[in-house]
């Protein structure tokens, strides 16, 4: 009977004593852990058990949206979410011990974070927001994540504008850690980050994400370690295909058009200037979007600039034209204006010439006779078909002008017209040609 009671008694009191021992709050976890004090060792320390161990940080970010890309300051901003992870060695627990507890969350304030930093950062402080708490395993892992609005420098290259690609790097490294103390690294491969920021992502404004790559630990002399994501983006191009590239072109066409106008009518140079106003609008409009340090002329400003000057020669060979033109014309009149004045003399020597002897003495040849008039009647009847004449003359050389103004200066104006326009016609096609070929199939 006693043995009994005695073997009850027994398991009680373990039953007792093991109930006692387990405790399954966070607060016993983090007197266990040494955190409830006011000992700052943990957060100003790395938490290393040998100070000769490096750490290893780990870093992967998701691209939430292309918020601007700037050719004029050549930055780049996008929205980020930075998680990073490393190894609190000081900071491990059995999780059976505290009835199945794995994570706990903790304030940033009370552990050690890595000093990193993003080398070509050109954003403010306020645009980075911080989660207020860390979270730590069992194992000692600790958990850490940002959500950013990175601005950063980037070379943009704007030579195949807009048909571009661009290649930005984001540079991880630690502020005041050497290589021997710290390395970077990435917890997922970057084809998985790529297809996940692709994913998640809200806007994107005229670009597209191709690419994600990663360079997962580089050294420089051996100081400092390196993580550094290469970002690249695609530019939309159909924006500016629309309202730039398509509209230079069809002016370029309306030029081409312009050499059907009637040369008389006086339309053709102005509307050749028209068209010369119009795409140096276009260029204005070019020169704010790109930037003016660039060292290599883009294909887009070197096409502006051939249709700019094409339709400039066009001008100016219009100009030519007109002035050739006007000058068979004066020409013309001035040739016109002769022959008249000969004539006139002419009509007036017959008119006021004296009759010979032999029409005195009453010999007439067969060839003139003539009547007996009185003479001052005579005279101004005469004076009055004289005039009639002369109506009619000009009269009859109004309805020939074109022909008789038909010189050398208005043939060589058509030869030169026609044979600019089939030297014109031909450069054009030309130009188009090589644009295509070296411009929009090569960014295609």
């Amino acid at each position: 009977m006693a043995a009994p009671t005695a073997l009850i008694f027994l398991t009680l009191l373990v039953g007792v004593s093991s109930s006692g021992s387990t405790d399954c709050s966070y607060q016993s976890l983090l007197h266990h852990l040494n955190l409830t004090g006011s000992s700052n060792v943990q957060s100003i320390m790395r938490p290393v058990k040998n100070w000769t161990t490096s750490t290893l940080v780990q870093l992967d970010i998701l691209l939430f949206g292309i918020l601007d890309v700037d050719e004029k300051s050549q930055t780049v901003t996008n929205h980020l979410w930075v998680s990073m992870y490393w190894t609190n060695e000081l900071l491990t627990w059995n999780a059976s011990d505290f009835c199945g507890i794995n994570l706990l969350t903790i304030p940033r304030s009370m552990l050690w974070i890595p000093d990193i930093i993003i080398q070509e950062d050109a954003s403010d402080s306020g645009s980075v927001i911080k989660g207020p708490h860390l979270t730590l395993n069992s194992s000692g892992w600790v958990f850490s994540k940002a959500q950013q609005r990175l601005t950063y420098t980037c070379q943009l290259n704007l030579v195949k504008f807009p048909f571009d690609t661009q290649s930005c790097n984001i540079t991880f490294t630690s502020m005041s850690s050497d290589v021997h103390t710290m390395k970077l690294g990435t917890l997922t491969n970057d084809t998985a980050l790529t297809a996940l920021s692709e994913l998640i992502m809200i806007t994107k404004g005229e670009w597209s994400l191709r690419s994600m790559e990663v360079v997962r630990d580089r050294t420089t002399n051996g100081t400092k370690s390196y993580l550094i994501y290469m970002i690249t983006l695609e530019r939309k191009p159909m924006l500016y295909v629309v309202n730039f590239i398509i509209p230079l072109s069809y002016l370029l066409v309306l030029d081409l058009a312009s050499f059907f106008i009637s040369q008389s009518s006086g339309e053709k140079l102005s509307f050749k200037v028209t068209i010369l106003l119009s795409i140096s609008v276009l260029l204005l409009i070019l020169q704010d979007m790109l930037p003016s340090t660039e060292d290599s002329l883009p294909w887009i400003a070197t096409y502006c600039v051939a249709i700019f000057a094409l339709v400039g020669i066009s001008v100016l060979e219009a100009m030519l034209v007109s002035f050739l033109t006007e000058l068979g014309h004066q020409c013309g009149k001035k040739a016109k204006g002769s022959e008249n004045a000969r004539e006139d003399i002419q009509l007036e020597e017959d008119f006021h010439k004296e009759p010979s002897g032999d029409e005195e003495r009453g010999q007439v040849t067969p060839e003139k006779t003539y009547m007996p008039l009185d003479w001052p009647v005579a005279h101004d009847l005469l004076k009055r078909i004289l005039d009639e004449v002369k109506a009619a003359r000009l009269q009859a050389g109004s309805k020939d002008k074109d022909k008789n103004e038909r010189g050398c200066c208005k043939s060589l104006a058509l030869t030169v017209d026609y044979v600019f326009f089939f030297l014109y016609l031909i450069t054009v096609v030309l130009f188009l040609m090589i644009v295509y070929v070296s411009w929009i199939k090569t960014g295609f």
